[in-house]
């Protein structure tokens, strides 16, 4: 609505489906929105239909100041606390901007029983990605700028970095991980790109334009983790009742149903397109997982499996 609100004020006479392409959302979402300024927000927005846009009918200097809830505060802060992974990261500063913005349109006083906050939330993670923050920071603004970049990237298991022109489209932090989400022109596709792995970096001088609409949800759609493919997958794993309780508690994939079974076990079913990474998950469970299909998800496990306990025994 911001973004709105500052297209109103230059004076172009925006319309839905000018903002709407802006923003990446659809043309119904700018509706609500300019429905929800006008009427609850009580600005003098109109519709010029000569200039097929929209406009403020006076000015209109700044945006109505924030209304915010008890619990809306609170869930303000626990954010707070959240953004502590970011610290040292090219997040930090804007992130920490924004909250202040919003601070300063609360109103002055506001009461909200919070009894030692430091003490009561707080985020802590396993393992935290090794990030080069130049490299990041980099990423990071030539993905907003949509600049190209030249990397000098490492896959696993290679010895030699190769050299990749790459448009970035996305960064994506998904399970604690960093993903860039690129155009590789080597490949002439979509690839995905870890920047740990990145060991040079360098803009081109050269900008770009997005091939076609880029959705990280259509991208990951079937996917267990961020490696998509093309096949289709009907996957049903079996938890042993030790295990069970965990599996229930979480939403582990977007297609998952659960099946209850006797003796306190449950059996996952999930459609996937790709089954590199739910091998390594069900490895994770340390044989209180079953694959019961397809074979060739329960052949590969199986084979890793007995290459762990051999290379156990060999030592």
């Amino acid at each position: 609505m911001l973004q709105i609100h500052q297209a109103l004020r230059s004076g172009s006479y925006p319309s839905a489906c000018t903002l709407a392409k802006q923003l990446e959302v659809c043309t119904k979402s700018i509706h609500r929105d300019l429905e929800f300024m006008r009427d609850r927000l009580e600005l003098p927005i109109q519709y010029d239909s000569k200039r097929f846009g929209h406009f403020y009918t006076e000015p209109v200097e700044a945006f109505p100041t924030l209304q915010i809830t008890e619990g809306e505060l609170f869930a303000l802060i626990v954010a707070e606390r959240a953004l502590q992974q970011y610290r040292g990261t090219s997040f930090e500063k804007p992130l920490l901007s924004a909250l202040q913005k919003m601070e300063q349109s609360l109103p002055d006083t506001i009461s909200l029983s919070l009894t030692d906050v430091e003490q009561t939330i707080s985020f802590r993670t396993s393992s935290e990605p090794i990030l080069d923050l130049e490299v990041f920071d980099t990423l990071a603004k030539a993905t907003t700028a949509r600049l190209q970049l030249e990397l000098t990237y490492r896959k696993p298991g290679q010895q030699q970095p190769e050299q990749r022109i790459v448009d970035p489209y996305h960064l994506a932090n998904i399970n604690g991980e960093w993903f860039l989400f690129a155009f590789d022109h080597l490949r002439d596709d979509l690839r995905t790109f870890v920047p740990s792995r990145i060991k040079a970096i360098r803009p081109t001088g050269k900008t770009f334009e997005r091939r076609s609409r880029f959705s990280l949800h259509e991208r990951l759609r079937g996917s267990f983790g961020v490696q998509s493919g093309h096949g289709e997958f009907d996957v049903v794993l079996r938890f042993y009742a030790c295990v069970a309780d965990y599996i229930r508690e979480k939403k582990w994939h977007e297609s998952q149903q659960l099946r209850e079974l006797k003796g306190g076990g449950v059996e996952l079913h999930l459609k996937l397109s790709s089954l590199a990474e739910v091998g390594r998950w069900v490895l994770s469970w340390g044989g209180d997982a079953v694959v019961m299909r397809p074979a060739e998800l329960a052949q590969s496990v199986k084979q890793a499996a007995q290459r762990v306990v051999e290379g156990t025994l060999s030592r």
